[in-house]
């Protein structure tokens, strides 16, 4: 009895994770709104200088270790995909006409012309969409960042298209 009720509770819990995960009707729409919120990220960034492991010194009294160059550090990717969910809460669907939504940053919430409980249900969405994008595509991702493989303007095409898969090609 207990094994079952247990198993009842599990399944419904399942259930509830799964629809607030999956309830993101056009998932291309939402990956490329998550990839400009990354070109934001890319294009904010200010040079940095490379990162100094030289912490140890020899017997000779000479510093031992690695200069990493940022670009190409695992900081750098750290510091571009940290808190990236979290600020795709302030993002919401908008109306552009009767059929077709597209995904909006909202500055202020207060200004917001739509059903307020709708559109943060919305952003709620999208951030859990975010992070299940991350999960299934951090590491590469990750990688082609430290190869210096992507630049700003392409990371649409390489997070919605090449990797999550969310956007079909045209040609």
């Amino acid at each position: 009895m207990m094994i079952s009720n247990l198993k009842s509770i599990l399944f419904a819990i399942s259930v509830i994770f799964a629809s607030s995960v999956y309830c993101i009707d056009d998932k291309c729409a939402a990956c490329n709104a998550i990839a400009e919120e990354l070109e934001r990220g890319l294009m904010k960034e200010k040079p940095r200088n490379h990162l100094d492991m030289r912490h140890r010194l020899d017997s000779n009294g000479q510093r031992q270790g690695k200069l990493i160059d940022y670009r190409v550090s695992e900081l750098r990717v750290v510091e571009l995909l940290d808190g990236l969910c979290e600020k795709m809460q302030d993002y919401t669907l908008d109306k552009v006409d009767k059929s077709s939504k597209v995904w909006i940053k909202v500055n202020n919430w207060d200004n917001l012309k739509t059903n307020k409980q709708e559109a943060r249900a919305n952003s709620k969405d999208i951030s859990t969409f975010c992070g299940r994008l991350l999960e299934e595509t951090e590491d590469d991702f990750s990688e082609l960042i430290k190869k210096g493989s992507i630049k700003v303007g392409e990371v649409g095409k390489v997070l919605c298209h090449d990797l999550g898969r969310y956007c079909k090609q045209t040609r």
